[in-house]
């Protein structure tokens, strides 16, 4: 934590945090749990994490200069094995991240210098093991891996403005998965199973009277980032599967202020995103795959928006989706890969302003899959598959949408 870091400078002009962090031996968490017929919730966590900072800064402006680094592997696990009837929500989370830095600005300016290297493996699994599981409750299924991230949030108030201002430098060289397994005999109330594989990622968020002005590279050059998801089911009356992979991700939103960009991404991982999804009888079904090497979001509700953007991928994207079934009423099946994305935009009602320099290069295959088998009747089938090389939307908007 660095709120205190902030607090004990108060009387100086900025506070000052030095943050350095090297990990070298593995970190593993793994759970397992057995239970019989139970009669309300199942919830489950595991996490493993290689670094980690987190604080905040609230009417104290403060630099952080950190540097982290993830050089052994990180890996979690859980294991479910679900005896009987389970009448409740099952609720289970699974992470494992090699480096993680978060920040929170509140009526102050927040000074980012951030280093993050991840080399070692990130894997998160999670498996329902056997057949005779009834999931009467449903539940949410998810499992996230991820190599590294950083998510900054800012708040002003009035004239007690908020700004978050600095550069991120993420680089990802270790393999990154994520899997989500289980086959359950019966399920009843919606069942949620997700997986999710990110080799870097930046979020920044921010509220009223706040601006950002943040840099940000990013650079995957692992062998493999993937995400799978595999869910065998013999009846599932509201059944989802979804499976997300990313090479390199960086997410900007801001609701009054300017809001300066500039990323540049550069991805040569294989990014595969894998869904598998079966029931012999089936109510509502969806099974969705996605796969981005480079994708970049700005969005302002405020006037001013200014994006320097550069990508380059030169790695596979691959997006497979699948559903089989015997018979049922409603299926819903989709695939999306990209090599390169950027998506910007402004506030139209504001008069919006909204300046974009971008440079697109996509070298590598990036294919979209959906297979769809129902052998007897069923009600509706909705299904799509998209790849796009380089894909680029700007535009300015009413806050209303429109």
């Amino acid at each position: 934590m660095y709120a205190a870091a902030a607090t004990e400078v108060a009387a100086q002009d900025r506070g000052l945090v030095l943050n350095e962090q090297i990990q070298l031996g593995d970190i593993i968490s793994g759970q397992t749990l057995n239970v019989v017929d139970v009669s309300d919730q199942v919830t489950a966590s595991t996490a493993a994490q290689g670094n980690s900072l987190v604080g905040g800064a609230d009417g104290q402006a403060v630099d952080v200069r950190s540097t982290q680094d993830m050089r052994g592997e990180s890996s979690a696990s859980t294991t479910m094995t679900l005896g009987g009837d389970t009448d409740g929500l099952v609720t289970s989370v699974t992470q494992a991240r090699g480096n993680y830095l978060a920040g929170t600005a509140t009526r102050a300016q927040m000074g980012i210098d951030a280093t993050q290297s991840a080399s070692g493996d990130v894997t998160a699994s999670s498996l329902i093991t056997g057949q005779d599981a009834r999931m009467v409750g449903g539940g949410t299924i998810a499992v996230g891996a991820y190599g590294n991230t950083v998510a900054l949030a800012g708040n002003g108030s009035g004239s007690d403005r908020a700004s978050l201002v600095g550069s991120i430098d993420q680089t990802t060289t270790g393999q990154v998965r994520a899997t989500n397994q289980a086959s359950p005999r019966f399920v009843r109330d919606p069942a949620d199973f997700s997986s999710q594989a990110m080799a870097n990622a930046v979020q920044a968020t921010s509220g009223p009277s706040t601006n950002q002005e943040l840099e940000v590279r990013q650079r995957s050059s692992g062998a493999m980032v993937e995400a799978g998801t595999g869910i065998h089911a013999g009846n599932g009356w509201n059944l989802a599967a979804r499976a997300h992979a990313g090479g390199n991700q960086a997410s900007f939103y801001n609701q009054g202020g300017s809001l300066i960009t500039t990323t540049d991404q550069d991805n040569s991982a294989r990014i595969r995103g894998a869904v598998q999804l079966s029931s012999y009888d089936f109510g509502k079904a969806t099974a969705t795959a996605s796969a981005v090497a480079n994708d970049v979001t700005v969005g302002n509700n405020d006037i001013y928006v200014d994006i320097d953007n550069t990508q380059m991928n030169t790695g596979g994207v691959e997006a497979t989706a699948s559903f089989v079934a015997q018979k049922g009423y409603d299926a819903y099946v989709g695939a999306n890969a990209a090599g390169n994305s950027i998506t910007g935009y402004a506030c139209a009602e504001c008069g919006g302003d909204l300046n974009a320099r971008n440079v697109q290069t996509n070298t590598g295959n990036v294919s979209a899959i959906a297979n769809t088998t129902i052998n007897g009747n069923g009600r509706n089938v909705i299904a799509g598959a998209n790849a796009v090389g380089n894909a680029a939307t700007f535009y300015v908007t009413r806050t209303g949408g429109n």
